[in-house]
């Protein structure tokens, strides 16, 4: 439990906005309990611009500034349990840290989370955020999401919040045996979310559904 009486909002903003959400994410197939626990227990109201709080509940992807978005809830909710299915990762490195609502879901689920993110407004925002809720098991860099974070591989989980134009293979070098990666790609029919296990022999891929996020681009601001 992360909440403080600080958080708890009201009307649009309150627990029982929430627990309405966490039901509206049961019903499109959302099983994994934890999960479910850490969106009841996030204020994801903190995590966009005040004008935008009442909206923070709804089931859309929301802008947060400098032309990136924080995704809709169930699309948070389906890329960690993907993530966790097979077993629950010690170490996650997390591909573009945005609003940090994604990480701190999985900042309540695993071990350690690592998060990159190529702006530095949002990095700085997300940052304040994390201290605010008392997360402390998130370690940030301003950094290019496309070349990962190779200092602290492997990694047992990584998952990337914008669609590549294919699989990164920088990342796919950072993931462990046993590891998934969890990413939006582009495809003909416009972009595909997938699951790629790496095993002894290689790799394994797996398309869970259809996605709809920011491109994955590269440099620094």
């Amino acid at each position: 439990m992360i909440i403080s009486g600080d958080h708890q909002g009201i009307g649009m903003t309150s627990q029982r906005t929430r627990e309405r959400l966490v039901e509206r994410l049961r019903t499109k197939g959302i099983r994994n309990l934890a999960v479910l626990e850490a969106l009841r227990n996030t204020p994801r109201h903190i995590f966009v611009d005040e004008a935008l709080a009442s909206r923070a509940y709804e089931e859309t992807a929301l802008p947060i500034g400098h032309g990136q978005t924080i995704s809709q809830p169930y699309t948070v909710a389906r890329m960690t349990e993907a993530l966790l299915e097979g077993g629950t990762p010690e170490s996650v490195l997390e591909i573009g840290t945005g609003s940090g609502y994604q990480c701190a879901i999985l900042a309540q689920l695993v071990r350690r989370v690592h998060s990159v993110e190529r702006i530095s407004a949002l990095l700085d925002q997300a940052r304040a955020r994390f201290r605010e809720l008392g997360l402390r098991n998130i370690r940030l860099k301003h950094s290019d999401g496309g070349v990962g974070l190779p200092e602290y591989a492997p990694y047992d989980g990584i998952l990337v919040t914008a669609a590549a134009e294919a699989l990164p293979q920088s990342l796919l070098r950072q993931l462990a045996v046993g590891g998934r990666l969890i990413l939006p790609v582009k495809s003909n029919q416009g972009q595909v979310m997938l699951r790629i296990i790496r095993t002894e022999d290689g790799f394994q891929q797996q398309t869970l559904e259809s996605a709809n996020f920011v491109p994955l681009v590269g440099g620094m601001i």
